[in-house]
């Protein structure tokens, strides 16, 4: 396998994978604030309080500007903003971003696989494109969520459970919140390697190219943002959009990671491919004999 990884990295190299994980990240930018501004303005109609849902728009008030979720509230009790129309217009653009992403992803999968770029029509590669947004979005953002606010579910499960319990509820939580991280994301790439792709394999022979890209994206994830919290400062060059940078840079290595995955997929497809070919060549056809 370690053969295999070092040829889907060169290969990489050669398919201009940098520049696909580029675009997708763009594209995943533009997709990103605006289902932020739908979350933040569905949390600004939730009254704060003990309940998990009020827990929840708290701890998310800290990665806003100050205020904003009560600016927020305000301007959509105003004649001139409407949450419906707000929160539809955002959805939206962020729909019509996230096509973007996936097609990039999509043509990132294409030249993984060698496959010519007519292969798909220009509706139909769309239309695929189009319904791998929530079969990979959805189940994405709520794996986010429970990373983002798995302290605070866990001390609102805590707050909520006997005395003698803690301890096992939180023993218990922490495994079963990395687990639900870990198997969504490969889940959701495998589902992504399957659809996205006119070569349909087996979800088996795509599982190597997800475990890999998972293996791959974790730990990265990880370790930039022990650098983010602990070293780098993006303020000091970027200002107030030093937290829009940050989430670029991990948008990139998410959809560069993904990339990997696919161009390990169609090394291993190749491999298969010739395996094939050679056990049903006659042997007085083979080479040697």
């Amino acid at each position: 396998m370690t053969r295999h990884f070092r040829n889907a990295l060169w290969l990489a190299l050669e398919h201009d994978v940098i520049n696909t994980a580029k675009a997708a990240a763009y594209s995943g930018m533009l997709a990103l604030f605006p289902a932020l501004v739908v979350f933040t303005a569905l949390l600004a109609r939730v009254v704060e309080g003990p309940t998990l849902i009020g827990e929840i728009r708290a701890s998310y008030e800290q990665f806003l500007p100050p205020d904003s979720m009560s600016l927020l509230q305000s301007a959509m009790e105003t004649r001139r903003i409407h949450s419906s129309q707000l929160i539809f217009s955002a959805a939206c653009l962020s729909v019509f971003a996230a096509l973007g992403m996936m097609l990039s992803l999509m043509d990132g999968f294409r030249r993984a696989y060698r496959l010519p770029r007519e292969i798909w029509g220009f509706w139909q590669r769309r239309l695929r494109a189009l319904s791998l947004v929530p079969i990979v979005l959805l189940p994405l953002a709520l794996a986010t969520l429970v990373l983002v606010f798995g302290r605070q579910i866990e001390a609102w499960m805590i707050d909520n459970s006997v005395h003698q319990l803690r301890h096992i509820v939180l023993f218990f939580w922490r495994m079963v919140r990395w687990f639900i991280v870990l198997l969504t994301s490969v889940t959701v790439l495998v589902a992504l390697y399957h659809f996205g792709t006119k070569q349909k394999e087996h979800w088996l022979q795509v599982a190597p190219g997800a475990l890999a890209a998972t293996l791959l994206w974790f730990p990265t994830t990880l370790a930039f943002g022990w650098y983010v919290t602990r070293i780098a400062d993006y303020s000091m060059f970027y200002g107030s959009f030093g937290a829009g940078i940050a989430t670029l840079v991990w948008l990139y290595i998410t959809a560069f990671s993904t990339l990997l995955g696919a161009e390990l997929n169609g090394v291993l497809f190749r491999e298969r491919q010739e395996l094939a070919s050679t056990s049903q060549c006659p042997e007085e056809d083979r080479p040697g004999l």
